[in-house]
């Protein structure tokens, strides 16, 4: 029973790597994303930014370096809401009656779908990172091979907690709906305020007051925050705007991930302990 977690978990892992179609899909999609969208607007972007002065004492990157963390964010976010789909068709099938009558504790049940969908983000992470080295993103430009491993870590650090909160979130909305098409639609729901009001794609200064206020508190801006200070670095210029993050603000929005996460494992946590599948 101590271990329950652990079934659920290679359960998940296993149908992810047999299903070649998923498991090709969920690692070139974000890949072609970043190819064929972040070129385009990275083309876009620096000849509008072209005549904008540059301080020489700034490292400036490019569109494409700006969107990859913003990519890595996105995709991370799109696999952890949809992560817990599994848990709806385990409850429509029959299979969630017999997990939830088993001495197995419910709350292992969830522990186990987070900590797969957190291993999901991680390979993903790692291949869109490689994808972008080969089309000239400039994470970990200069470098040491230390600085590029502690960068890593904490990169993967940022993008797990996200993933966490996301995949409970979602886990509290699989066990409390009844269709797949109802899930979907509350999944696309959430996940257009959470993305276009975050900075992966752009700055957020220009946003109106209101905008700008949500996205302080969108957990996607923390994230994205996280990965820029880890991969680009702390003090860099892009399409002519300059970005500072202290050692201190990483931590911050490395806490409110925290607490994000924390929140969404409660409501999680809730939600299994009401429902009642028949």
């Amino acid at each position: 029973m101590r271990t329950g977690f652990l079934t659920i978990y290679w359960r998940d892992m296993l149908r992810f790597v047999r299903f070649r179609t998923l498991l090709f899909a969920s690692l070139v999609q974000p890949a072609l994303w970043l190819a064929f969208f972040g070129i385009a607007m990275s083309n876009n972007f620096e000849r509008l930014t072209s005549t904008l002065p540059v301080d020489p004492n700034v490292r400036t990157v490019g569109y494409l370096t700006f969107i990859g963390a913003g990519v890595i964010a996105m995709t991370t976010l799109f696999t952890s809401l949809f992560g817990g789909t599994v848990l709806l068709f385990d409850k429509n099938w029959g299979l969630m009656r017999e997990t939830l009558s088993s001495p197995i504790p419910r709350i292992h049940v969830i522990i186990g779908i987070g900590l797969s969908g957190m291993t999901k983000s991680f390979i993903q992470a790692a291949v869109i990172m490689g994808f972008g080295l080969l089309l000239g993103v400039q994470f970990f430009e200069g470098y040491t091979p230390m600085q590029i491993a502690y960068s890593l870590i904490g990169i993967m650090v940022f993008v797990g907690t996200f993933s966490l909160g996301f995949l409970f979130l979602s886990a509290a909305i699989a066990i409390t709906m009844e269709s797949p098409e109802g899930m979907q639609a509350v999944i696309t729901l959430l996940t257009m305020p959470f993305f276009f009001t975050s900075n992966a794609l752009y700055p957020v200064n220009s946003f109106p007051p209101l905008l700008r206020a949500l996205s302080i508190i969108n957990p996607l801006t923390h994230l994205v925050s996280g990965i820029r200070y880890f991969a680009i670095g702390s003090d860099f210029s892009a399409i002519g705007i300059r970005y500072t993050y202290t050692p201190e603000q990483i931590f911050i929005s490395y806490l409110a991930l925290l607490a994000f996460a924390g929140i969404m494992f409660l409501i999680a946590r809730w939600r299994f302990s009401k429902v009642t599948v028949t």
